[in-house]
């Protein structure tokens, strides 16, 4: 991508989007296209149908998700699968009628099946169950991955899914309720040091592993799949490789950690001192999901930023936001 191609990144305020638009500024990306949700629904089709045939974008991130935890996803299952579809129907299908020269479509590690061997590698795609307590939402985008994989292999467009690992950083969601792991675990431990409490119950066993990747090194892995060579970028696609698999692509660190030991750093970084009590009647979710980054370890790009820099990173962004 040239610095001056017209870049639309779906969902630039969320946690990925934010970042996404970090790294374009840093890079000096100078025609970068956004939309608020109150300028425009990407669940309405004439809408996003209206937003493309007026703004004609080169390259296209869709960022844009309902995204939560494991509370949310149990309380608005409706709403994880039929806003994520309706989302991502409508801009790929728009991407295409409008010509955009690549497209990365953005998921996360939940897709895989529940009990896949470990590390999870991209082939494991749809080889056993989902997790129950986020099916909606995984099925949702594995749908994203084959729409992708089907507009490709019929079309001829360049469509890439990359899956993530646990993101957090920057712009993360501190809902008390509709929060992921570690930004739920930097607002509860930060109000117990304010309010001096003496314990603070976590969800869970502690048991469970999990790989956390830094959002600022998610996006720059984002651009750096969209500006790969051709004679790189293609091989990816479905529609150039004939071995059945998916345009599918993992980012991630490739180091996990117990919910336990995830829990004593973020206490470590927000300087609590008080006691973790972990509460077993509370789901673990999926025991390990860590990720098999070989594969893009193999075009070049690895994670730089560690997991207690980058913690140290989010608890900043947290008391100044």
């Amino acid at each position: 991508m040239n610095l001056n191609a017209k870049i639309y990144i779906a969902g630039h305020r969320g946690l990925v989007g934010s970042a996404l638009m970090r790294q374009l500024t840093a890079q000096g990306y100078n025609n970068v296209v956004t939309r608020t949700h109150a300028e425009l629904d990407l669940t309405n089709q004439q809408l996003v149908a209206d937003f493309f045939e007026s703004e004609k974008p080169e390259y296209v991130i869709l960022a844009a998700a309902k995204v939560g935890g494991i509370h949310a996803n149990n309380t608005y299952p409706a709403e994880f699968i039929h806003e994520n579809l309706a989302i991502q129907s409508n801009v790929i299908h728009q991407s295409y009628l409008a010509g955009v020269k690549r497209l990365l479509f953005l998921g996360s590690s939940c897709i895989y099946p529940r009990d896949c061997p470990q590390p999870i590698k991209e082939e494991y795609l749809l080889t056993g169950p989902l997790e129950p307590t986020n099916r909606p939402y995984a099925l949702a985008k594995i749908a994203g991955i084959e729409m992708c994989w089907s507009y490709n292999r019929q079309y001829g467009t360049q469509y890439l899914a990359a899956m993530p690992t646990n993101l957090y950083g920057a712009g993360d969601n501190y809902h008390p309720e509709n929060s992921h792991v570690i930004p739920a675990m930097i607002r509860r431990l930060h109000e117990a040091k304010i309010n001096n409490q003496p314990t603070v119950a976590i969800w869970g066993t502690g048991t469970p592993r999990r790989e956390f990747l830094y959002s600022d090194d998610m996006a720059e892995a984002c651009l750096y799949l969209m500006n790969l060579p051709d004679e790189q970028f293609k091989p990816l696609l479905a529609s150039y490789r004939n071995d059945g698999l998916p345009p599918l692509v993992n980012i991630g660190t490739g180091v996990d950690v117990t919910i336990k030991e995830l829990a004593e750093l973020v206490s470590s970084v927000v300087g609590y001192n008080g006691a973790l009590e972990f509460d077993s009647t509370k789901p673990d979710g999926t025991m390990r999901k860590l990720m098999d980054v070989s594969f893009m370890r193999s075009l070049g790009w690895k994670a730089a930023t560690s997991l207690g820099d980058g913690l140290e990173l989010a608890y900043k962004n947290y008391i100044n936001r």
